[in-house]
């Protein structure tokens, strides 16, 4: 299976880093899993753009995009469940 390349939308970085460091200790693990499977188990397609998918960690929502072609996942928000898709 090839290997995806991890990129992040500038707002998406800054909401990282704006998390508690606890939180982080469990999102980024899971953001860097997905360069092995793009579309885990538990992973949502959601409705709108083409191939916008969420995970799920705990209260919080990863929402990314994938390009199969040219193997990306970008992250376009990490944010609270309540935030997340508004």
């Amino acid at each position: 299976m090839p290997e995806y390349t991890i990129t992040f939308a500038r707002s998406a970085r800054r909401e990282l880093e704006r998390l508690d460091v606890t939180v982080i200790a469990r999102v980024l693990p899971k953001i860097e899993a997905l360069a092995d499977e793009p579309r885990p188990s538990g992973c949502k397609k959601l409705r709108g753009p083409a191939d916008r998918w969420r995970i799920r960690i705990g209260a919080y929502r990863v929402i990314y995009e994938i390009d199969d072609t040219a193997e990306i996942v970008d992250i376009i928000a990490v944010r609270h469940r309540r935030e997340a898709y508004r």
